[in-house]
């Protein structure tokens, strides 16, 4: 089953998938409601469920899927990396965690991993993951934030720039812009200074430490 708020994307996949020997389109879904019912109809060994339907959660639609329909595994489609969406996809029940920009080889070997029960999520991304998903002892002053980003405000303690932290995580540049702006909207803080001294207030090296 696809489920992508995009008939463009449903078609694209739908036209790559029915070319494999064996494999079969038993249904399509854009909106979470659809994917739902129609996953409960159809009863699909697969669903490929984008994270985001819209407004709505792609996550959630499959967190409910998995509930009702042991047997049926998930694999999330995204056009993003990102660890908190990782997290949430293992919490949910996903398989697998699939890049919109793989090639289509490498998105048939996903599924059919899927089908075997070969695990699919890199094994570090897993692992980073379930820390933070199953670490219960997280202080309140860091709670919203994701492990990536305790990382980049760790980094920021310790007086890197962008760039610096970027070639440490092997990331963008403005990608790690990206994860300063979460940090501080997150914390309620206007600049990486009062990151830096909310950081040390709360004792962030000990808690990475731990």
């Amino acid at each position: 089953m696809i489920v992508d708020d995009h008939a463009v994307v449903r078609l694209g996949l739908s036209n790559l998938l029915t070319r494999q020997p064996g494999w079969q389109v038993v249904a399509e879904a854009g909106t979470k409601a659809e994917a739902i019912q129609r996953a409960g109809e159809s009863k699909p060994d697969i669903v490929l469920m984008d994270v985001r339907l819209g407004q709505e959660s792609g996550i959630e639609a499959c967190r409910e899927i998995v509930k009702n329909h042991a047997a049926t595994k998930v694999i999330m489609l995204t056009s993003f990396a990102e660890d908190e969406l990782l997290v949430k996809a293992i919490s949910a029940g996903a398989v697998g965690y699939v890049l919109k920009q793989v090639s289509n080889d490498h998105l048939i070997q996903t599924i059919q991993m899927a089908v075997e029960g070969t695990g699919l999520l890199n094994p570090a991304a897993t692992n980073e993951a379930l820390t933070e998903l199953h670490n219960s002892t997280r202080p309140e002053a860091f709670a919203e934030l994701s492990a990536r980003e305790l990382k980049v405000l760790s980094l920021i303690v310790q007086g890197k720039t962008n760039k610096e932290i970027a070639a440490s995580l092997h990331l963008g540049e403005g990608t790690v812009r990206n994860y300063v702006g979460h940090i501080l909207d997150k914390l309620g803080l206007a600049n990486r200074a009062e990151a830096t001294a909310y950081a040390v207030r709360h004792h962030l090296d000990q808690y990475l430490k731990s």
